[in-house]
């Protein structure tokens, strides 16, 4: 993201013809905001819509099997840095200091290992199945599907891979023992979330607000100059490790 002005930032970065999976905004840390704010400066030309999607229906259509195994295993975000894609750990952290690096690691619940050639690899584990701190209700919230690796297009995983070891992808999912999380699993992930969500076509000045923790969203491909500004508040900290 870039930060417009203090507070308010653009939406991801991500190539217009790619679709956003959805997510839950930080649902990968110890802290999160509990509202985004989206606001439309700019339409797409066509498509471009910030799909949503319910999480406590979503955990109602995923079969007690699965529900049983993501909360006994729990997900494991797996991250590389500075190995020639994606962001150095230098970018990601904003300093050059590795002890900087190490001390908030550990305060943020972070398994991290240096790898040769300045490269840093980090490890967290989360429970996907989380209690609304207000509502009390049980939410599906995640990046399990969107940060796996078979959410990249096949053209561009084939590509990746072919360059990478998996472990040492920028960005990959595991169960929380670092087994793998089954195909069938991740696909009826994908599948509730297209029944489930909902979509509008932005016009300018429009404005969403959104409870992060109960709704997950994602972004449509477009065509055409978009600008989705974004705002997050009321950040919440689910407390120590």
């Amino acid at each position: 993201r870039s930060e417009i002005t203090r507070g308010v930032y653009t939406s991801t970065d991500h190539p217009a013809d790619q679709f956003i999976h959805f997510h839950n905004e930080q649902s990968y840390t110890q802290s999160w905001p509990m509202k985004l704010w989206f606001f439309c400066v700019q339409a797409a030309q066509e498509r471009g819509a910030t799909p949503i999607a319910d999480g406590r229906r979503i955990l109602k259509l995923l079969d007690a099997q699965t529900r049983e195994r993501f909360s006994e295993k729990q997900v494991m975000y797996v991250r590389n840095y500075g190995e020639g894609l994606g962001l150095s750990w230098q970018e990601a952290f904003q300093t050059s200091n590795k002890l900087e690096v190490e001390n908030y690691c550990r305060k943020a619940c972070m398994d991290f290992t240096w790898k040769p050639k300045d490269g840093l690899r980090t490890r967290q584990v989360f429970d996907p199945i989380v209690v609304h701190p207000r509502t009390r209700e049980a939410v599906w919230f995640e990046h399990t599907a969107f940060f796996h690796v078979s959410s990249l297009e096949p053209v561009v995983r084939e590509a990746i891979l072919q360059e990478f070891a998996e472990e040492d992808l920028p960005f990959n999912t595991y169960y929380g023992d670092g087994s793998p999380i089954e195909a069938a699993a991740l696909e009826q992930i994908r599948e509730a979330y297209r029944q489930i969500a909902v979509r509008f076509s932005w016009r300018e000045q429009d404005v969403l607000l959104i409870d992060n923790v109960l709704t997950s969203h994602g972004r449509e491909p477009f065509v055409g100059p978009r600008k989705i500004v974004v705002a997050m508040t009321e950040l919440f900290h689910k407390g120590n490790c």
